[in-house]
């Protein structure tokens, strides 16, 4: 009778054996990540590519369509005609106007949505656009104004001394700023400041003849003076969004779990925040209030990028740019004669987007 001996493994073999598979794990995952992330900045560059040819109509589409050869040779060998002078000092400051204005809005949605964890959020939660209109109407109707370079900086201080004055109210208590408290603070602050807004302009022609234009949301009449004295603004707002892609990613994993990986959440908050603040109020002070750009556009970036705010951010500002460059190329050649504001453009397209993304089942998280 023949005695089998077990088949062993020794432990060396078996610890390399795991090692492989580890190893192999880590390979296909990474993989993928660099897979992912190679589609994500695909997409993005095709984005910018959207965007490139939305310029060129806007800037050669309107009341008088201009060849793309005499746009190019408006941008490159100025002469002083006519054509020429429609492409340098109406439509492309228009144009750059509409970029700038475009990225800050849907960048400033994006972060207002990750910040407070709500799809239905915008910049106006925290009461910046509310904010800038009644400081707007407040200056007209105490000192007079009526040149829109004072409209900038009224609307700049109301945007950033009502989100202030949000984040105060929404920080008492034992809990501080949560995000709940900030948006119902937020709401509350916008609603006295609709009823302030609209008892001024109800009872004062002068106010609402003044104000009319500027309200509804536009990018006719403005020129680059206008853009110059917010870029500083916007640019810092920019820069700062797009560092709070990570740390947004970790309170977006709630707050026990973001506070374990290292993230300082009222860093965060009060970080995003004044980024929003920059952004949503020099943006406003430049064209006005727009609506549905910072609620609609964040949306459609999620359905790309999915969860990841490193790639919802730039997807957002591309994006939105793109639209709202687009819609007031379209506001200029919708009717037969005149054209039609930007934001009622906006808000005919946007609304429609809008309710579509909330009634699919499967909507991306944040």
């Amino acid at each position: 009778m023949s005695l089998e001996r077990p088949l062993t493994v020794s432990p060396d073999r078996a610890d390399a054996d795991d090692a492989t598979v580890a190893r192999s794990a880590l390979d296909q995952r990474t993989s993928a990540q660099a897979t992912t992330h190679l589609l994500r900045a695909g997409g993005l560059l095709l984005a910018l590519g959207v965007l490139a040819l939305f310029v060129l109509l806007s800037i050669a589409v309107g009341a008088k369509s201009i060849p793309p050869g005499t746009v190019w040779n408006a941008l490159l060998h100025y002469d002083g005609s006519y054509d020429h002078v429609v492409v340098r000092e109406l439509r492309l400051p228009r144009t750059v106007l509409g970029i700038a204005v475009g990225a800050a809005l849907g960048l400033a949605g994006a972060l207002m949505q990750a910040l407070v964890r709500n799809p239905l959020a915008d910049p106006g939660i925290l009461g910046v656009n509310a904010g800038a209109t009644t400081a707007v109407v407040i200056a007209i109707f105490v000192f007079g104004l009526t040149s829109m370079d004072a409209y900038i900086w009224f609307a700049f201080a109301g945007a950033g001394l009502t989100a202030v004055l949000v984040y105060f109210l929404g920080s008492r208590g034992r809990t501080g700023a949560t995000p709940v408290r900030l948006a119902l603070a937020g709401t509350a602050v916008a609603a006295v400041l609709v009823g302030i807004t609209s008892a001024i302009i109800i009872t004062n022609e002068f106010v609402f003849d003044q104000i009319r234009f500027w309200q509804v949301g536009a990018l006719v009449g403005r020129d680059l003076d206008v853009l110059v004295k917010v870029a500083p603004f916007l640019i810092g707002g920019m820069f700062l969004a797009l560092f709070l892609g990570p740390a947004l990613n970790a309170v977006s994993l709630g707050e026990d779990m973001a506070a374990a990986l290292g993230a300082n959440i009222n860093r965060t908050r009060i970080g995003t925040a004044l980024s929003v603040v920059l952004l949503c109020g020099a943006a406003t002070a430049a064209a006005g209030p727009i609506a549905f750009v910072g609620l609609a556009v964040p949306h459609v970036a999620r359905l790309v990028t999915g969860p990841d705010q490193r790639w919802v951010l730039p997807y957002s500002a591309v994006l939105a740019a793109a639209l709202l460059v687009g819609a007031d190329t379209l506001g200029r050649v919708v009717l037969p004669n005149g054209e039609l504001e930007v934001g009622i453009i906006t808000a005919l397209i946007g609304a429609p987007i809008f309710i579509a993304l909330v009634r699919r089942k499967r909507m991306a998280q944040l």
